[in-house]
């Protein structure tokens, strides 16, 4: 089977089986075997529904002037994340004014296809709404009336949902995007990189979290934005317009959940948000999974994953330039939490290297290696293959590597190098990475055990979902004169590994 076509056939029995077991086994460990087995097995059972490809934007426009905005029509939504029996509202601006509908799915495996249809809402009449003004620290926070609202259905299961907006007179279309998290058991919780998803959000044109009014890539404090607001076009690495009002999910995370769905695990989802204001979201799953480009945490949530990995949760850090930043939250002009966010430190201080490309800053972090196994470096971009060093390491159980082998490309655009000094820590890749200034950076994966025989994993790489599975319309990113090679099995194998050593506990 091609890579470009393996996505196209559903679970195999051995898979479906696989999962359903491992499912039993994290909850039943949770919660000494009272389980609802609907419940538990809601990720396979969700997954048996039929699944469409028609999520996918077939028509989208970027307006030249702006470079990141669809004006044409675009929206938020209230919340980042939410739970079932709770009410969704929906912003839409439409310009010109016309008529539109939103159809909602739930993003997964679902045959190969990616998603499931799950409600229209609509027809609305769209109005052109007002663009924010300039708030204080540079803020655009859209107060836009509400076309519709939803109270979520009880039986829709955690995960990430996306509603296509679609015109009705013209042919135009984007996204909006949140997160359905429940309170359930679960064996694996997959956290969503939202923070930085709205970070690097430059709508209405240059209010990203990086533009201080005088540079487009200004790392300093004094700066804020909120989730108040369409997400543009994602603004570096690559053009992918049809991710339009997506954030980054289908950029760097979508992959390894279409990955974990189809393999059967035992998941639920969650966004930075829920895992800054709720030390709970964590308690109720055996392994954190932190995914693609997770940059900004709080302080909160920091101390929030470092307690439960010191509790026995096992962590796999499938992401690189991971909690970097120090970005406390604030709350929206109409005093909903957790509405902006803003850059006001780095983790670990800042080194030597980079006290002349960032801040200074009010406040700075723990040291995140001492959570992730190694942190971000300087130079903090470029590409590279991703090497084995100790293929004694269990996490390549039965993939036949040898020292020295290599992933092509696997490593990028931003990864971890200077592994923490703690008990136990392998080096388990390492290589050298370029960009393209010509600077080089030495960067680690790294693998350790926790206090309770828990195990946390750092890939060092926002592409190692890449590396896991090519759900309909993605695109492999390329950056620094390197890119990742799509699925590969070796991926594969290391990140079931992990997993099923998560589930276990072994």
């Amino acid at each position: 089977m091609s890579e470009g076509n393996q996505d196209d056939y559903g679970p195999s029995r051995r898979a479906v089986l696989k999962g359903a077991a491992a499912a039993g086994l994290g909850a039943a460990f949770l919660s000494g075997g009272q389980v609802d087995a609907r419940r538990r097995n809601a990720i396979i059972d969700e997954n048996k529904r039929p699944g469409t490809r028609d999520w996918q934007l077939t028509y989208t426009k970027v307006d030249p002037a702006t470079r990141y905005r669809c004006p044409w029509i675009e929206g938020y939504v209230s919340h980042a994340s939410i739970r079932a029996g709770e009410t969704l509202c929906f912003m839409v601006s439409t310009n010109p004014a016309g008529p539109f509908k939103i159809d909602l799915y739930r993003m997964g495996y679902y045959g190969g296809a990616g998603a499931r249809h799950m409600k229209t809402l609509g027809p609305f009449d769209g109005v052109v709404q007002p663009d924010p003004p300039v708030g204080e620290e540079r803020v655009r926070e859209c107060a836009w009336s509400a076309c519709t609202e939803l109270t979520i259905p009880e039986d829709w299961v955690s995960g990430v949902y996306l509603g296509k907006l679609s015109l009705l007179e013209d042919r135009y279309q984007s996204y909006v995007i949140f997160i359905l998290r429940d309170d359930r058991k679960a064996d694996l919780l997959f956290q969503c990189s939202d923070n930085t998803w709205q970070a690097y959000n430059r709508w209405p044109d240059q209010y990203a979290l990086y533009d201080d009014g005088k540079s487009q890539w200004a790392l300093k404090p004094g700066i804020r934005v909120s989730y108040d607001r369409p997400y543009g076009k994602y603004c570096q690495i690559l053009d992918a317009p049809l991710s339009q009002g997506s954030g980054e999910f289908l950029l760097w995370e979508f992959p390894l959940a279409h990955w974990l769905e189809r393999e059967g695990y035992d998941i639920t989802y969650c966004s930075n948000t829920d895992v800054h204001a709720d030390p709970a979201c964590l308690a109720r799953a055996k392994g954190f999974l932190s995914v693609g480009h997770d940059e900004y945490w709080s302080l909160e949530q920091f101390g929030h994953v470092q307690a439960a990995v010191d509790a026995g949760m096992h962590a796999a850090f499938f992401s690189g330039n991971t909690s970097c930043f120090v970005s406390p939250f604030g709350a929206a002009s109409d005093g909903r939490p957790n509405r902006t966010i803003t850059r006001a430190g780095r983790y670990g201080g800042l080194s030597e290297a980079e006290k002349d490309k960032m801040g200074p800053f009010p406040m700075e972090g723990p040291l995140e290696s001492m959570l992730i196994g190694a942190r971000t470096i300087t130079p903090y971009n470029g590409s590279g293959d991703w090497i084995v060093s100790d293929p004694d390491a269990w996490i390549f159980d039965g993939t036949g590597m040898k020292r020295g082998d290599a992933i092509p490309g696997l490593v990028g655009w931003e990864f971890h190098g200077d592994p923490a000094p703690i008990d136990g820590l392998r080096v388990v890749a390492e290589g050298e990475t370029e960009n393209a200034g010509g600077e080089t950076a030495h960067w680690t994966a790294t693998l350790y055990p926790g206090p309770k025989g828990n195990w946390i994993f750092n890939a060092s790489t926002i592409w190692w979902a890449q590396g896991l599975s090519a759900p309909p319309g993605h695109m492999l990113p390329y950056s620094h004169f390197g890119r990742p090679h799509g699925p590969d099995p070796r991926v594969e194998a290391i990140t079931r590994n992990i997993m099923e050593r998560f589930i276990k506990r072994a």
